[in-house]
């Protein structure tokens, strides 16, 4: 049996980087909800929304703000730039994420252009030569342990972005580790500052790259590039810098998670994998219950109140910090029925913000479900007996507050026996 909820002096739930139970954690958090405060790593203190429709209301209020100007505890050197997990919360006033807003707005108009559905739906031949081509590296270890994460569902969402944006195959892997580190919950104080540094001079140099062939280059990063000369209100090159470090960020990790959830969840609940096989249910199906059940990302910090907010009965007060817990409002029983411990792909009630919710939805969600949508129904008809190769619970998480992800996944794709 798992402990419960520690709790700090004042009585606030403390969340860690590691849970013991990640499962059992969004239980009881939902259970303090649907506004609670909480203790974050290094003491600091936040408030938590923990219910569905609280967390769709606050991610939609202007009054709650992406802009750390209005953290008190941050101007007031509280937490400082070394505290780890401001590697989470954005500062430069170039980034989208730091943004509200019409400068927000802009922003997200010059750069939504490869994640209309029609740009996405284009990818959808590259997606598949990739697939393919990385599925074909596994035949040779097929019945032996290979870890899934790694070998595969890092490398397939990597190689669309490298494509996306013109980032060469030979730099995946060491990008790879940097966004591993940058988001790691058990960074030394300030090393994350570094990180972020290395990660910058990597996209100043890819910019530069291409503003040296910028007529030859299509992709992403041009198309940002080119935003600068054709309009007065284009991306200046440190906003493509800054948009091109995000937009990775955001779209490599949630989707390597998800594919690795949907997978989980399937092996987890073989019941399911049968109906899927069967045609009783559809992939889409599948891939929305996870991103409900087993969401890509547990946390999403922070907004800040601009004013008092009264908000579930509570006030928030001017300067003080919200984060929206996903993880719990996947346990709402308001928006999804009493039923919210059972993976059920065939679910009809409620609707999940895994993605976000409101100005700051995700942009790139298109793009993720179009890739689990191609990825995993190949892998399955590849690997149709794939299994774990370890029990599930004996699956590690990565130690990281905001990001729901393992350390690795040791499966079997072709067993034996």
């Amino acid at each position: 049996m798992s402990c419960p909820l520690q709790r700090n002096a004042d009585g606030f739930p403390v969340l860690h980087a590691v849970p013991e139970d990640v499962q059992a954690d969004r239980e009881r958090l939902y259970q303090e909800g649907p506004l609670t405060r909480v203790e974050l790593p290094g003491g600091v203190i936040a408030w938590a929304t923990t219910h569905h429709e609280v967390s769709r209301l606050t991610l939609n209020d202007p009054r709650l703000v992406k802009s750390v100007d209005h953290w008190a505890d941050f101007q007031n050197g509280v937490v400082t730039e070394e505290w780890p997990l401001m590697a989470t919360i954005p500062t430069d006033g170039t980034n989208m994420l730091a943004l509200d807003g019409e400068a927000h707005r802009r922003l997200r108009s010059l750069t939504a252009g490869p994640f209309s559905a029609r740009r996405v739906e284009r990818l959808r031949p590259r997606i598949e030569r990739l697939t393919a081509r990385y599925l074909d590296t596994l035949e040779d270890k097929a019945h032996q342990v290979q870890d899934l994460k790694s070998a595969f569902t890092f490398k397939v969402p990597m190689g669309v972005i490298g494509e996306l944006y013109g980032i060469e195959e030979s730099e995946y892997a060491h990008l790879g580790r940097m966004y591993a580190k940058l988001f790691s919950g058990t960074t030394e104080p300030g090393e994350h500052i570094e990180i972020y540094g290395d990660l910058f001079q990597f996209f100043t140099d890819v910019v530069a790259r291409k503003k040296a062939n910028l007529d030859e280059c299509d992709d992403f990063t041009a198309d940002l590039l080119r935003t600068g000369l054709e309009s007065e209100d284009g991306l200046s090159d440190m906003e493509v810098i800054v948009t091109l470090l995000t937009v990775v960020a955001a779209g490599h990790e949630t989707t390597v998670n998800l594919l690795t959830n949907v997978v989980r969840a399937l092996l987890d609940h073989p019941e399911q994998h049968e109906r899927l096989k069967k045609g009783e249910l559809g992939w889409e199906q599948v891939i929305e219950e996870t991103l409900r059940f087993d969401p890509p990302n547990n946390v999403m910090m922070f907004r800040f109140a601009t004013e008092d907010v009264e908000v579930a009965g509570q006030t928030i007060k001017k300067g003080e910090a919200l984060l929206t817990h996903y993880g719990a409002a996947t346990r709402d029983r308001a928006e999804f029925g009493d039923d919210v411990h059972v993976f059920d792909p065939a679910r009809t009630k409620g609707r999940h913000i895994s993605f976000g919710y409101g100005p700051h939805i995700c942009p790139g969600a298109p793009l993720s479900r179009l890739e689990a949508n191609i990825i995993l129904p190949m892998l399955f008809e590849r690997f149709p007996d794939l299994r774990l190769a370890v029990a599930d619970e004996e699956l590690q998480v990565v130690a990281a507050l905001s990001t729901n992800s393992l350390k690795e996944f040791p499966v079997i794709l072709r067993p034996k026996d």
